[in-house]
């Protein structure tokens, strides 16, 4: 296989915030008395998509008359007062990847259904904004993840066909998103373990994102 570009996710994958949103998902879920079992299987469901793509999965399964978009702004709220404070962590292997996927002359691009502000902050916060040869942001599209949109954009902007490129994800709507793109598929697990839904999609799964090397 002759990949000439890799695609990665950001939150979950670059930087370790999945955690931080099961958190405040969590934790706003317990104030308006829904189940955590409920609200882990939403947290799974909606995973990987914009505001937009989320808002009827997640009201099917919580139900009690909750509207997603008031949901959502107070865990928003409560992430970014975290982050002020704490700031938010890379993931392991990232630094690394980085640089060894450059001075192979592989693209690297970002699909992130995070919105262009808050996702290029975190970027250049890290120093690693330089990496990134194209950068798409929830906020450029209409249809979010598991739609193949973001991943196609990508591939578009890179200049690559979705078959030369690969896409790392760590949720079940980014798998199938880039899977429904005619990319090649990596899951490098978070929070979330893969499923019958995603296998027709995935390729590899690893635990460290600096196993792309055995890809490259």
């Amino acid at each position: 296989m002759n990949f000439k570009a890799v695609v990665f996710d950001m939150d979950g994958v670059i930087f370790d915030t999945e955690k931080l949103y099961r958190k405040y998902q969590l934790l706003e879920g317990e104030k308006r008395g829904i189940p955590a079992e409920t609200m882990h299987r939403a947290c799974e469901r909606i995973a990987g998509g914009n505001k937009l793509t989320n808002k009827k999965p997640f009201e099917d399964i919580v139900g009690r008359g909750i509207d997603y978009f008031e949901f959502r702004e107070h865990v928003m709220d409560n992430l970014d007062r975290h982050i002020r404070q704490y700031g938010v962590d890379m993931k392991e292997g990232v630094a690394e990847i980085l640089p060894y996927l450059k001075e192979k002359g592989i693209k690297i691009g970002l699909a992130t259904s995070t919105a262009e502000e808050r996702a290029t902050g975190y970027l250049k916060s890290h120093n690693i904004y330089v990496y990134f040869d194209k950068l798409i942001f929830g906020d450029m599209l209409e249809h979010g993840k598991p739609a193949p949109d973001i991943y196609l954009k990508a591939c578009e902007e890179l200049r690559v066909l979705p078959e030369e490129a690969i896409a790392v994800e760590d949720s079940l709507n980014g798998i199938k998103s880039a899977g429904a793109a005619g990319m090649y598929p990596v899951m490098v697990i978070d929070l979330i373990q893969p499923n019958d839904e995603i296998k027709p999609y995935l390729k590899k799964v690893y635990n460290n994102i600096i196993q792309l090397k055995d890809l490259v």
